[in-house]
């Protein structure tokens, strides 16, 4: 199953967000870091911050922030957000699709079991799971930060 760029980007940002806990991070410095386009991750962490995942903190001193522990945010729900529903093949879509044998096919049987299976691993891992390996991370995201200086997270 191929996952849309817009699925791949919410993966990287909560990842980037949640390598570095202790401060906010920004739109420019995550583009700079994965080297995508702005526009795009703004998008991103809209939804994101509507799904609850980001806090999103505008003006001075703002950027991007879990809203939540790293702990409760399931990879496969954040992938279902933003993927949609599953459609491995035409046949998922309403009717059957174009294809002639979509009634009697059992295909969209076995594609309905991997996609569950697909789903069932990735619900087995949490955000704090993908960024168990901080300082790694940390090495290879937050080489420029220089260019792209990220706020430091005020206490609460």
């Amino acid at each position: 199953m191929k996952l849309t760029a817009f699925t791949d980007y919410s993966l990287r940002v909560l990842i980037y967000v949640a390598a570095q806990p202790k401060e906010r991070a920004t739109i420019a410095a995550i583009a700079s870091s994965f080297e995508v386009s702005e526009n795009h991750l703004t998008k991103v962490a809209h939804f994101l911050g509507k799904a609850g995942w980001l806090a999103n903190v505008r003006g001075k001193g703002g950027g991007l922030e879990l809203a939540m522990p790293p702990e409760l945010i399931r990879v496969g729900e954040v992938v279902r957000a933003t993927e949609g529903g599953a459609l491995p093949a035409e046949c998922f879509g309403d009717g059957g699709g174009h294809c002639s044998i979509a009634d009697i096919c059992r295909l969209s049987g076995v594609l309905a079991e991997a996609v569950k299976a697909f789903y069932a691993t990735l619900d087995q891992y949490t955000l704090a799971d993908l960024v168990h390996n901080r300082q790694a991370l940390a090495k290879v995201m937050f080489v420029d930060e220089g260019t792209a200086a990220r706020p430091a997270r005020k206490a609460a």
